[in-house]
């Protein structure tokens, strides 16, 4: 399964999303109300339980995680440095 695939299934499953179609993978996770403070912390525990990854609390920001787009980005990022 695609990287962006992965997240909007964790996304569209344990956030209410009343049309998971309807959802970008550009569209703000926050600002549509997708996503809460607390939700966020269970979107980084799916981070690193699924990808292997840690999240830095310096990391934990809306440029990394405020999308599936920006998501699938920094976790692609953090797999594979440059």
């Amino acid at each position: 399964m695609e990287l962006k695939e992965q997240v909007r299934a964790f996304i569209t499953s344990n956030f209410y999303v009343a049309n998971p179609a309807a959802l970008a993978d550009s569209t703000s996770l926050l600002d549509s109300g997708t996503v809460d403070s607390t939700g966020m912390l269970e979107v980084i525990f799916f981070i690193e339980e699924t990808f292997g990854i840690k999240v830095d609390y310096s990391e934990m920001v809306p440029d990394n995680l405020d999308s599936i787009e920006r998501i699938a980005n920094f976790v692609s990022r953090k797999k594979h440095p440059a």
